[in-house]
């Protein structure tokens, strides 16, 4: 059955799946639920490729309108609906930009540029091959550049309060986890703190349920 609010979601299994759940769970939406696994097949039939031509998840569709990628999702979300209090939602240029400085640096610098290649060449290297020393130096990557912002993590990235920033970040700080790499103590106390909210773990009890 269609949510009321015309919400629909693909997408289960991963962290960067887990995104537009924590969101939604955020926002206390509805939403019509299919938990499409990124790697289970089903994102290439012809039924999903018609929704999305790439083959990827997670997918939003909100009403007519089709949306991809993780963090696009979110931010989507927080501009299209009413937020609650303590989710911070910038409208001004100024918000924004140092909101979405933070978000940027996530997505490319600890996202797809290390642990996605700590992903694509350990997790999946019968994939895309094996490459060690890619691997190892992906995971410095990572260290140094979540090193880099550690003295600037309190209990939320902004200090407006929590934001779609906190989304990309702790998913990405999940990822490290478990890839073993060890967090610096900032961000070790941020993640230990924000995995207590109850919408991560409403998120995750849908993201990660068996399928």
């Amino acid at each position: 059955m269609s949510a009321p609010n015309g919400l629909t979601l693909w997408g289960m299994g991963t962290v960067r799946q887990l995104r537009p759940h924590w969101m939604l769970a955020e926002l206390g939406l509805d939403y019509e639920y299919f938990p499409v696994h990124p790697r289970s097949g089903e994102t290439k039939t012809a039924e999903f490729l018609r929704i999305n031509p790439r083959h990827k998840v997670p997918v939003l569709r909100h009403g007519t309108m089709v949306i991809t990628e993780s963090a696009a999702i979110i931010e989507y979300l927080g501009d299209a609906f009413p937020v609650p209090a303590g989710v911070y939602v910038p409208r001004d240029p100024a918000g924004r930009a140092r909101l979405n400085e933070w978000c940027y640096f996530i997505v490319s610098e600890l996202d797809a540029t290390s642990l996605y290649i700590v992903r694509r060449h350990g997790g999946l290297k019968h994939i895309y091959g094996e490459a060690p020393v890619a691997v190892e130096g992906a995971k410095d990557y990572f260290r140094e550049q979540l090193g880099a912002v550690d003295d600037r993590i309190g209990a939320t990235l902004v200090p407006e309060g929590f934001s779609i920033a906190d989304i990309l970040m702790v998913t990405c700080l999940d990822w490290a986890a478990d890839e073993r790499i060890p967090l610096p103590p900032n961000a070790a106390a941020y993640h230990a703190g924000m995995k207590q909210r109850p919408a991560y773990q409403a998120a995750c009890a849908k993201a990660y349920q068996k399928s």
